[in-house]
């Protein structure tokens, strides 16, 4: 094994999609870097959870992890579910060290993971015809919410005839209520491009939003795109370079 642990923090869900599509990610991380252990843990509805992986590991006599949130922005999971859950978890482990990660975004891989959906789609990226709706799940947190506005106004820069953000859930406007807006505005060709990484509720909700507003072509969720595979890699990376222990039991 090379390096501490890799231990990806996913969300969780009840739709199955959910972890079939963690699941493909860390198969082609674990791909990416031969050596590298990578394990997954779920703070909510899908097992195993995070505390019953750190368990596992320091029974096996892991020392060194480094948890990386499966999260694109640093809202609430970031800042207090996930924190929690590894000072809960690593309590009764007091020689186990653990450097947390950044989050996913935001990222210019992310960016190119977007077009690379978006062009699956059939959609010709930066295309100056098109406007696209950046559609995330979406947050009551300030700092969440500003930094996919954010990306939207410096994605709008490489060609797009216009990019809005909207949000699934907490935050407005909707996906359907965007598309709209930017017909009104004249846009000839409007495209979704769903800012989240695996099918689940909201995701669907922005699927519905697309089909319901008439936009004409919605790319697939981020999913085990390579931008991303290369992304959790950097993340790692980060992480150790200096290294961080942040927290440690």
């Amino acid at each position: 094994m090379n390096g501490p642990v890799l231990l990806v923090i996913a969300h969780g869900s009840r739709d199955p999609r959910h972890a079939a599509t963690v699941h493909a990610l860390t198969e082609q991380v674990r791909a990416a870097r031969p050596g590298l252990r990578v394990v997954t843990g779920y703070l909510d509805f899908c097992a195993p959870t995070v505390a019953q992986v750190v368990d596992r590991l320091a029974a096996e006599g892991v020392r060194d992890i480094v948890a990386l949130p499966l999260l694109l922005t640093r809202a609430f999971h970031a800042k207090a579910d996930i924190p929690a859950v590894l000072r809960e978890s690593t309590a009764a482990h007091p020689r186990l060290r653990v450097a947390v990660a950044d989050v996913l975004g935001p990222s210019p891989l992310l960016t190119a993971a977007l077009e690379r959906r978006l062009a699956e789609a059939g959609v010709t990226p930066g295309d100056r015809s098109t406007g696209v709706v950046l559609a995330s799940a979406g947050s009551t947190d300030p700092e969440a919410i500003a930094v996919i506005a954010e990306i939207a106004r410096e994605w709008r820069h490489t060609g797009w005839c216009a990019v809005r953000p909207a949000f699934a859930s907490a935050s407005l406007p909707r996906t359907e209520d965007a598309v709209r807006q930017l017909r009104a505005e004249g846009v000839r060709r409007i495209a979704v491009a769903p800012y989240v990484i695996a099918p689940g509720f909201l995701p669907d909700r922005i699927v519905r939003g697309a089909r319901e507003s008439g936009a004409d072509a919605l790319a697939p969720v981020l999913g085990a795109a390579p931008e991303l595979v290369e992304l959790l890699l950097e993340r790692y990376a980060g992480a150790l370079l200096p290294r961080r222990i942040l927290l440690s039991a």
